[in-house]
């Protein structure tokens, strides 16, 4: 992200790299903390990312074994 590396090797303060971009200096100061000075995601967004693929894949899958569960017992009450 762009914004992030220029807030990190400019020697201009983030509140005025903020305002050049026409963004507030609370958002650039939130993209800092999910993004490296390099300008990839940290670590723990990565993992945050992912821990929320992953219930939402573990609902899908719940989603599916209820209603499987609800056709068979459906199919065997008659």
């Amino acid at each position: 992200m762009r914004a992030v590396r220029m807030s990190y090797c400019s020697e201009r303060t983030v509140t005025q790299i903020a305002e050049s971009l026409g963004i507030s200096s609370n958002m650039l100061y939130r993209w800092r903390k999910r993004y490296t000075p390099d300008g990839d995601k940290a670590e723990m967004v990565q993992q945050q990312d992912e821990m929320r693929q992953l219930r939402l894949r573990n609902a899908e899958l719940e989603e599916e074994n209820y209603k499987k569960a609800a056709a068979f017992f459906a199919q065997h009450q008659q």
